[in-house]
């Protein structure tokens, strides 16, 4: 990918990421570090095709992403990927196990099947005592086990997270690396932002993203 660019008002270019070349490999531990406002989420945004490249290319399973419509990176993105992020974004009212099931609702199950798949995705989490409880009456590390259940529950090959320990005491924050571990070890590829540097260091492989230039750590 080459540079991501904004605009200021006056039309000057922002560098939001400079150039660069990547590939992530399947069952690849990615950890990206860097300063806020360094890039990272723009990097994840364009991994995670919630953003596009100024210029260049990115291919997802050696398919071109860049030029294709919204509607093919829609479904890229409900195929391929997972996405935790840091403020959970749980539903009110709705308990945990329907917060959980709305991660595969676009899918090709029944909705018995997305049941049968979200008590599992919980019961791994651990929470499987907590199932009918409104997040509102879960505690933070509580709140991003079910985010991690919703995203892993459609079954993504690739679970990108956004700061996913960043609201979490060190007790919550093990807990959540422990999950990270095992899903990887299960195959999943996973891409963690943090500012956490224990938490990088559980990767196997850790990029740093300094004023939009993207290094290997």
């Amino acid at each position: 990918m080459r540079d991501v660019t904004r605009t200021y008002d006056d039309g000057r270019p922002v560098y939001a990421l400079r150039s660069t070349a990547l590939h992530i490999a399947v069952g690849d531990y990615v950890s990206i570090t860097g300063p806020s406002g360094s890039g990272k989420s723009t990097l994840l945004n364009l991994f995670g095709l919630l953003d596009v490249p100024s210029t260049g290319s990115y291919e997802v399973g050696g398919a071109e992403t860049v030029g294709c419509g919204q509607a093919i990176r829609s479904a890229i993105r409900g195929q391929v990927f997972g996405f935790v992020f840091q403020a959970f974004h749980l539903l009110p009212g709705r308990t945990a196990l329907e917060n959980v099931e709305i991660g595969s609702l676009y899918g090709p199950h029944s909705r018995r099947k997305r049941r049968k798949l979200a008590t599992e995705a919980l019961e791994r989490m651990g929470l499987g005592h907590r199932m009918l409880a409104d997040p509102r009456q879960l505690s933070g590390g509580e709140r991003q086990r079910v985010a991690i259940a919703r995203a892993v529950t459609a079954q993504p090959q690739v679970l990108f997270c956004d700061e996913p320990t960043g609201n979490l005491d060190s007790e919550n924050t093990a807990a959540v690396m422990t999950l990270l571990r095992e899903l990887n070890a299960d195959g999943l590829t996973l891409v963690v932002v943090t500012h956490d540097p224990v938490v990088a260091e559980e990767a196997g492989r850790r990029l740093r993203v300094t004023d939009g230039v993207v290094s290997e750590a």
